[in-house]
Parts: C-alpha cells; structure tokens; sequence
C-alpha cells in the first residue's frame, strides 16, 4: 500500500537540522545511517520485521508538495532552503533484512545511505512505519504461536488509534494471521476480508431467530451467526441450529457461530455438543471478546472446540508494551565512521559500514548467534559480547548468511512488490528454523549477538577518542 505522506511526515528538528546544514553547503554528503532495537517486546525471544514494502512504496513517492512549502515558509524557514525541498526526491540506497524475518536486539536490521538531508528527514517516517508494524507482526506472531491450526482473523480497527488500523492488518497478517475485519485494508494489501454479524442487528430484528434467518438469507455462503445476544445456550445456540437445518435444506451450509461473551471455553464445548446432536458436526465455533496470546493459549490447552479466533484490541495496540524502541543512528559521515558515545555501552553505537550474519546449524536450524561485522571483512569466527568486553565466544565452522539485501538504489526499488501473503509464508518459514526455545513464552532462551573484534577495537578506539581526547594520538 502506498502511504500518503510526504516531505512534512517528519518531526520539526529533522528539517531545522537541514536547513542548517543547507546554509553551509553540507546537505549533499553521504551519511549513512543504521536502523535497530534494545529490546524485544512482550518478554519474548524475537521480533518479527515488518513494513519494509510499505517504506519503501513510500519513498518512492516521497517528496515536499507546495501546499507542504507554504506551510514552512510560514515558520520562518529559508527561501533557498525551501527551493531545494521543493524539488528534494529521495536518491539513497538502503540495504535492509528481509521483510517477516526474525530479528534481534544491536544487529542492524536496515542501512540507510543518502545525502545527509534526505537521510535525516526520513528519520521520523522510517521508524514510525517500521517500529509499529514489526510491533504488530510480532505480537500476532506469538498469537499463531499457541494457536495451532485455529483460523485467526484480525478484529480490531475500531479499537486500534486512528488510521494505525489499517497497517496493523498487514502487520497481523504478516504475523501469521489468516484474515481481518478491517475491509478497507483488506481491499489495499490484497488481503482476505471476514466478518460476522453485531449484536445490533439481532436487536433491531426485536427476535433472534429471525435475525438470523435474514442474515443467512443475505449472505448464505459465508453465513457466522452470533449466539450471545440473549442467552447463549438458551436460544442463541438453538436458533442457529434451527437456521442450519434451513440452510442445508436450500443447498447451502452455516459456516459457524461465534462466542463473544461468557466462559469460552465452557459455551463452545456446549455449542460444539448441541451442534453434533443436530447433525451440524461441520459448523466451526469462533470466539471474540478481549482474546490475547494468553487466553488462546489457555483456550487450547483445556481443549476448547474452537476453530476461529477474532483478536482485535491486544492486538493492533500492541499491548502491553505498545511500542518498539527501534531507533536510527549515524554509522558513517563522508565515509568517515562515527559513534555515538555514552557511558554505558549499551546506548554507546557500532560505528561504520557493517554486514550482519546469522549462522545456521548442521540440521539447517538458526544456530542461535548474529554476528554484527565491517562490511569489508570475512564472516568472523571469534565475537566480542557488545556491551560486556570481558565475554567472548568461538564459533564452530557453520554455514551463515548475510541479512542486510540491497532493496533500494538511487531512489528506486531493486525488486518486484512481494505480496502480503509472500511476505506471511516466508515469516512462517523463519519462524520454524528458530528452536523452541527462543519460542517459549516464559523465559525464552536469549540470542546471541556478538561484534566481530575489527568492530570492537574500532568501536574501542572511537570511543576513547571521545572520552579522552587530550590522550589520543
């Protein structure tokens, strides 16, 4: 989907540091910059990347419009400055992991390289459409974690903030769901569009059961029927019954009822008895109502009859951790590395041109282990913790793979759209090489990432330089 955003999709400090850097003749140089994360929402063993394809539609297209110029000519900004946006596209490159890979805290999941104007303002649009939609494909990851082979559909446009709705069904999708309600992004991403029936309509009818028998009348080869209006096994449960013997009768079939209320697991293990007494055995059971990864999960393990899950509110707010800290750093000015310093290393950067390698087992399995190295170096062998210097580690001789692809060049992408359900299957298929351990919901084993040691003692000597410029060289 092409996002409709442009040149003023930025925060306010992006475009006064290039107006600065405008004035002195420096928006032309070369930066590079590198997209990553500290810590893995919801407790678990991994993110899911998401929203690549989107960024880079986006991109694409990106551009200051004069409506945008107007606007910033009326904040005091240069009218030199303002030419050069006027006609600012983005000419960079961007190097990045494939779009429903598994990803990790450190390791660079995406590069950024541009004149240093272009690459700044794409700052905020970049991590506001990565950061979310990777948030969203993991969270729905976990949920089709502990699903099974339920169906899973996305319900959760009218609780989701704004517009934020309509990219969290591809992320959902990404992430392993089947569907969603959401009928305006379905339409967009070319994804499958489900829904059922609102409590509302068999209200406005005044009686259940010719609520229903006008609903399947309407939509008799995708009919759902909700049972909770009233009284769940009292008539809701009855009058679908009677409704699906109607519908057999004229050729057709009542796909399922749905549970929206109540003890879930208890209503569907009666539904599921009073359906097979009536001969309905292949009317599937949905259940909606605040459902996360937990109560899923607690749904199947006390085997619950339930074939469909509608998960909407947990879901597209991301909850409970409701963001992903991935940020957006320099690496390299002018070819020249730079490093943000602090006093703990963890917020201290990796600095320069680097590749990222994962390695794989002997079975084909993620081994367990990223190793962040330059660019123009071998695979390495030999890894430095990145933030605890004392703890090193040897790998034995495995296969490994380069994550970061070049997607982007001058401007334009280097391969043809993959569709949502393309990008669904290949995060199904990294998700499988991940060993159950990082998997678990409590207390996942913790991936490794290691820095090679030429990036550790040039990470090293950046920061000492910093630290104590009267003692360096």
């Amino acid at each position: 989907m092409h996002i409709d955003t442009t040149g003023t999709y930025t925060d306010s400090y992006q475009i006064a540091m290039g107006q600065s850097l405008f004035r002195d003749g420096q928006h032309r140089r070369r930066a590079v910059f590198d997209y990553f994360f500290r810590k893995i929402p919801f407790e678990g063993g991994y993110v899911v990347f998401a929203g690549l394809e989107d960024l880079i539609d986006t991109l694409e297209s990106w551009r200051f419009t004069a409506d945008d110029i107007d606007f910033l000519a009326g904040h005091g900004f240069d009218a030199a400055y303002l030419d050069y946006l006027r006609t600012l596209r983005f000419s960079g490159s961007i190097l990045a992991a494939s779009e429903g890979d598994v990803v990790f805290p450190t390791a660079p999941i995406l590069r950024v390289e541009a004149g240093v104007v272009e690459a700044q303002l794409i700052e905020t649009l970049l991590l506001n459409t990565l950061n979310f939609q990777s948030l969203i494909a993991t969270k729905a990851a976990r949920i089709r974690e502990v699903a099974g082979d339920a169906i899973l559909s996305e319900f959760g446009l009218r609780r989701a903030q704004g517009p934020a709705g309509v990219p969290a069904a591809r992320a959902a999708v990404i992430g392993g769901f089947d569907s969603t309600s959401n009928v305006y992004a379905a339409q967009r991403y070319g994804l499958r569009a489900e829904g059922t029936m609102a409590h509302s309509f068999i209200q406005w009818h005044g009686d259940e059961l010719a609520a229903f028998r006008a609903f399947a009348q309407a939509r008799p080869d995708n009919t759902v029927l909700l049972v909770d209006t009233y009284s769940t096994l009292d008539s809701g449960v009855p009058n679908a019954i009677i409704v699906g013997r109607e519908m057999a009768a004229r050729g057709h079939r009542l796909r399922a009822i749905r549970l929206d209320s109540g003890d879930l697991a208890f209503f569907a293990r009666r539904a599921r008895t009073m359906l097979d007494d009536a001969g309905l055995h292949e009317v599937k059971i949905a259940a909606s109502n605040q459902l996360d990864e937990y109560v899923v999960r607690s749904l199947r393990q006390q085997g619950a009859p339930i074939d469909i899950f509608g998960v909407g509110t947990s879901l597209v707010t991301g909850q409970p951790d409701a963001a992903l800290d991935g940020v957006y750093k320099l690496a390299c000015a002018q070819g020249e590395p730079r490093i943000k310093v602090s006093e703990s290393l963890v917020k201290t950067t990796l600095p320069g041109l680097k590749q990222v390698h994962r390695f794989l087992a002997a079975d084909g399995q993620f081994h367990g282990v990223d190793a962040v190295a330059l660019e123009d170096e071998a695979v390495p062998r030999a890894l430095t913790h990145p933030f605890e210097p004392h703890r090193t580690m040897r790998l034995p001789a495995l296969r490994s793979e380069p994550l970061l692809q070049p997607v982007m060049a001058a401007g334009r992408r280097l391969h043809a759209r993959r569709s949502v359900a393309d990008i669904r299957a290949h995060a199904a298929q990294r998700r499988a090489l991940l060993p159950p351990e990082y998997r678990r919901f409590e207390n996942p084993h913790a991936w490794k990432v290691g820095i090679s040691d030429r990036l550790h003692g040039l990470r090293e000597r950046l920061r000492q330089a910093r630290l104590h410029p009267e003692t360096t060289p």
